[in-house]
C-alpha cells in the first residue's frame, strides 16, 4: 500500500507485532497462507510446525485454535501420514502379530473395504469425530454392491450394474457396522499409545439405532419342520448340531470325530473351520471360554452315529480318492467344506422346508430362543453357548427374556377370575 507521498504504508496485519510464541503467516507463491508456530507434541518435544489456509483469516484461525488446545495442554498431532498409510502400517506391524488370523482377516476386510475409501485421503493428525461420525452414518445407507462395485464382478448384473440403475439399497447391518468403528477404534487408540497423535476421535463416537437390533430365529415349530424336512440331507446331522448344541458355523465345521464320546455323550468344542488367506484351515477357538465340553442330547447322539454309518459308506465308495481328515462333516470325498457353500444349502433347505430364510449363524440364536422359552435359565443359556459373561446373552437375548417374563406374567390372570374382563356382574 502506497501513501499519498510515494512511501509504502504497512496493512493492519503488519503494523502490530506479534508477541514471542504467537508464530507468523506469510503468503506462498501457490496463493495459500503458510502459518509456522512451534507447538508441544505428543512425544513431549517442542516442534515448529506449518499449516496452510486458502486465505489469511483461514490461517489465522487455524493459529488460535492451535494456541487454545496449547492453552489447555492438549499435545498437537504433527504426523503427517494418511489414513490410509497408517492404517496399512498398523494390520502388518500392530495387529497382526497379536491377533489370530481369522480375526486379522476380519481386520483387513474392513480396512480395505470400509476405513480406506471412507477415510483413507484424511491426514491421520487432521481426522476428527466428524469426520468419523459422518463416515460411519454413511455406512448405515450407502449399497454395498455399489460401493464396493460387486455387481460389475457378476456374469450377470442385478442392481447398480444394470442400465437403468437398479440398486438394491444392501447397506451393512448395524452389527458390521459397529465392528468397523471398533476396528477403527483399536487403530486409532494404537496411534495414539505410540503418540502418533494426541486423542482417539472415534471414542466418543455411537452408532445411530444400535439398540434396534432383533434376533433372528426359529420358533419351536419352524425348528422340527426344518430338521424334518433336513433327515433326507446328507448333512441332517450338521443342522441338528449346529441348533441343538448353538454352535458357530466353523465350530460346527471344525469337529472331529476324536472329540465326540458317542457311548458318554460328550462333544469338545476344541476348533474352528475358516477360510485364512484363501485356504481353509482348523484353528483353535479363539478364547478358553469358547473351548468347552457339552453333554449331548440323546437323540442327537442317534443322529450323529447315522451320520458316521454315513461317512463311512462314502468313504468305502471313494476309495483312493478319499481324503482322510478326521472332520466329522466332509465333502464326499472327506475334504473340509466350504463355509460358504454350507450358506447356500442351509438357504436351500429353508426355502424347501418353507420356513423363514435366516442364516446359518441364526440357528445357534434359534438354540437360545428356545431354551428361554423352555424356561432355561440365562446363566445356563451363557455355559452352553460359551459366551464370555452372562451380560452379553442376556444383552442379545433380551427382547427374547422379556417375552418370557411377558408371558409367565399374563398366566397370573388366573387369579383375578372372569372380574378381570369386567364380565363378572
Amino acid at each position: 500500500m502506497v501513501d499519498d507521498r510515494g512511501s509504502k504504508k504497512s496493512s493492519p496485519r503488519e503494523k502490530k507485532r506479534n508477541p514471542n510464541g504467537s508464530g507468523t503467516i506469510g503468503s506462498r507463491k501457490d496463493g495459500r497462507y503458510e502459518l509456522k508456530l512451534f507447538v508441544d507434541t505428543p512425544d513431549g518435544k517442542r516442534k515448529r510446525i506449518s499449516v496452510y489456509g486458502a486465505t489469511w483469516e483461514e490461517a489465522d484461525a487455524e493459529r488460535t485454535r492451535l494456541k487454545e488446545l496449547q492453552r489447555k495442554g492438549i499435545p498437537v498431532d504433527v504426523t503427517t501420514l494418511t489414513v490410509r498409510q497408517y492404517m496399512a502400517y498398523w494390520l502388518e506391524e500392530v495387529a497382526e502379530p497379536k491377533i489370530r488370523r481369522t480375526t486379522y482377516a476380519t481386520y483387513e476386510g474392513d480396512v480395505r473395504l470400509h476405513i480406506v475409501p471412507g477415510l483413507g485421503k484424511r491426514k491421520l493428525k487432521a481426522l476428527d469425530s466428524r469426520h468419523v461420525r459422518e463416515f460411519i452414518n454413511g455406512l448405515r445407507t450407502k449399497c454395498q454392491c455399489c460401493a464396493q462395485e460387486k455387481d460389475t464382478k457378476r456374469a450377470k448384473p442385478r442392481c447398480c450394474a444394470k442400465s437403468p440403475v437398479e440398486c438394491c439399497g444392501a447397506a451393512l447391518s448395524i452389527h458390521s457396522v459397529r465392528h468397523v468403528l471398533r476396528v477403527l477404534r483399536a487403530a486409532l487408540q494404537d496411534a495414539v499409545d505410540e503418540e502418533l497423535i494426541s486423542r482417539n476421535v472415534a471414542r466418543t463416537v455411537k452408532v445411530r439405532g444400535a439398540g434396534d437390533y432383533k434376533v433372528r430365529a426359529f420358533s419351536k415349530p419352524e425348528a422340527m419342520q426344518m430338521l424334518k424336512t433336513a433327515e433326507k440331507h446328507r448333512l441332517h446331522a450338521l443342522w441338528a448340531v449346529a441348533l441343538a448344541m448353538g454352535l458357530r458355523r466353523g465350530e460346527a465345521l471344525g469337529l472331529l470325530w476324536k472329540d465326540i464320546d458317542l457311548d458318554g455323550g460328550r462333544l469338545v468344542v476344541r476348533y474352528g473351520l475358516h477360510r485364512v488367506d484363501g485356504e481353509l484351515k482348523l484353528e483353535e477357538v479363539k478364547t478358553d471360554g469358547s473351548r468347552a465340553t457339552l453333554p449331548v442330547p440323546r437323540p442327537l447322539l442317534t443322529v450323529l452315529r447315522e451320520h458316521r454309518k454315513r461317512q463311512l459308506e462314502e468313504r468305502f465308495a471313494a476309495g483312493n480318492q478319499w481324503r482322510e481328515s478326521g472332520l466329522v462333516f466332509t465333502t464326499k470325498l472327506g475334504r473340509p467344506i466350504e463355509p460358504r457353500n454350507v450358506n447356500r444349502m442351509f438357504h436351500r433347505l429353508c426355502e424347501k422346508a418353507g420356513v423363514p430364510q435366516v442364516r446359518v449363524q441364526d440357528l445357534r440364536h434359534s438354540c437360545a430362543t428356545l431354551l428361554f422359552t423352555m424356561g432355561v435359565e440365562a446363566a445356563t443359556v451363557q455355559k452352553i453357548l460359551r459366551h464370555s459373561s452372562i451380560t452379553v446373552t442376556t444383552d442379545i437375548y433380551m427382547e427374547v427374556i422379556e417375552a418370557v417374563k411377558r408371558d409367565a406374567l399374563d398366566s397370573m390372570d388366573t387369579l383375578f377370575g372372569a372380574s378381570a374382563d369386567g364380565s363378572a356382574s
